[in-house]
């Protein structure tokens, strides 16, 4: 029997997607090109994905898992010798206890989803990013992802409690802790956590949610200096009593293309500072939160640390600040075909980095456009370049310079097809032979996301 056919016997019709629906997915980032995949598969539940996994795992069949489809590194690339699993049908919030703060999830939950239902419980699930509305929390447990509040909260390896992982073989590891604490040998979800879909495949997840704040208060200001940026993050670190959830830093290059250049965004303060930051405080007393915030700037200010500011006074302003710092669309397509980056470095090599990069990729590639902008609380910014010809040329400078700061050429995006030529600048020849040897450990017929982070 072909193996698609005994597959459909398990997941039944609504599990199985042949030809053209197959062909209607994209296989790149972006949502780029057509899936050339013999099949998507959608199981219902975890016992239907273990027994397709032993079926593939005894016929050889290459496996790719997909999320929400909207990572960035070619992860969900599929060949046409692949099958995809897609957990798309398994999307419920399964339970929340409001006592604990914790929430248990099927792995398609889309985590805008998720968001509203902790708020609604009272509390808050504290990672955040632009593709919420589309991103479900296997894809963002698998690569580790991060966001506008890693700052304050950490990436989601923070915020995962315990979860439940389908093998390679078919063998179910669940592993649903739901506490704080747990030092009872090996913490096994941590094996799944960033390992892109290729150690194993995330069904379940138990998440830790946070106090839900009361207020939320928002800046937007400008600085003369990269010495005056990193200077603003230590004294807002300390000065808001540890109440500060996000440090959002535009070079001027990226703020005055998302206003002036595109006309997208309005220009809350004038294009000629060369950083912007988008700083923001949670807190529980509105009143008090507000006062402090503003004195805390208004100090600065005074003391030339900060050169210019806007607090917003309404939730819609500070929402329109957030929406220019989210809008990578615009980006993209203003610098088609793009090559885009999400790097991390310590702060102290940030400025020589970046205008480093700018010099080189200037002299060598005049046509393209740089931008640059990032969670810089957490060491970690992006580059949008294009039109990117050449597209590996301009990588290689990039990846090389950074190797040279002990830099990571992934921050929270992940590996996928897109980096792995570049592994080596961020990981050591051990450190490499050691996944390796997990990769051979967990999936030793290589058919758990072949090709992705480590190769063949």
């Amino acid at each position: 029997m072909d193996i698609t056919n005994a597959i459909s016997e398990i997941v039944g019709p609504k599990g199985m997607l042949l030809g053209d629906d197959v062909n209607s997915r994209p296989n790149y980032s972006w949502g780029l090109g057509n899936c050339p995949a013999r099949a998507i598969v959608r199981p219902a539940s975890t016992d239907e994905l273990s027994r397709v996994m032993a079926l593939c795992n005894g016929q050889q069949q290459t496996i790719v898992p997909w999320g929400g489809l909207t990572g960035l590194v070619n992860g969900i690339t599929c060949t046409e010798d692949d099958i995809a699993i897609s957990l798309e049908r398994m999307n419920a919030i399964e339970h929340i206890d409001a006592e604990a703060g914790t929430m248990t999830v099927q792995a398609g939950a889309v985590l805008q989803n998720v968001q509203d239902a902790a708020a609604e419980a009272g509390w808050q699930f504290a990672v955040d990013f632009g593709a919420r509305g589309s991103a479900n929390i296997g894809g963002m447990v698998a690569t580790n992802a991060g966001g506008n509040s890693v700052v304050r909260y950490g990436m989601m390896r923070e915020q995962v409690l315990g979860l439940e992982a389908v093998l390679a073989d078919g063998t179910v590891i669940s592993s649903m802790n739901e506490m704080l604490k747990n030092n009872a040998g090996y913490d096994l979800k941590h094996l799944f956590i960033g390992s892109e879909g290729t150690l194993g495949i995330v069904t379940r997840a138990v998440l830790r949610l946070r106090p839900a704040p009361r207020t939320v208060q928002t800046a937007f200001v400008a600085l003369s200096c990269f010495e005056d940026v990193s200077g603003l993050l230590r004294r807002l670190g300390t000065e808001l009593e540890g109440k500060l959830s996000a440090f959002e830093v535009m070079w001027r290059n990226h703020y005055a293309f998302m206003t002036e250049e595109t006309g997208k965004h309005q220009a809350f303060l004038p294009t000629n500072y060369p950083f912007y930051v988008l700083v923001e405080s949670e807190g529980a007393d509105e009143e008090r939160e507000a006062e402090q915030f503003m004195t805390v700037l208004g100090t600065l200010m005074e003391e030339g640390h900060v050169a210019d500011a806007v607090i917003c006074q309404s939730a819609q302003q500070a929402a329109q600040i957030w929406a220019m710092r989210d809008d990578v669309d615009t980006l993209i397509h203003a610098v088609f075909p793009p090559a885009v980056f999400d790097i991390s470095l310590p702060i102290r090599e940030m400025e020589a980095y970046v205008s480093g990069v700018e010099e080189e990729l200037g002299e060598r590639f005049p046509e393209a456009k740089l931008v640059c902008f990032g969670h810089l609380g957490d060491g970690n910014i992006h580059f949008g370049i294009g039109p990117a010809h050449d597209k590996h040329a301009i990588e290689t400078v990039v990846y090389e310079r950074l190797g040279k700061v002990n830099g990571s050429i992934s921050a929270e995006h992940g590996i996928g097809l897109e980096k792995r030529e570049f592994l080596p600048h961020s990981r050591s020849a051990d450190e490499i032979a050691l996944m390796q040897t997990m990769k051979r450990a967990l999936d030793p017929q290589n058919l758990l996301n072949p090709g992705k982070v480590l190769g063949g």
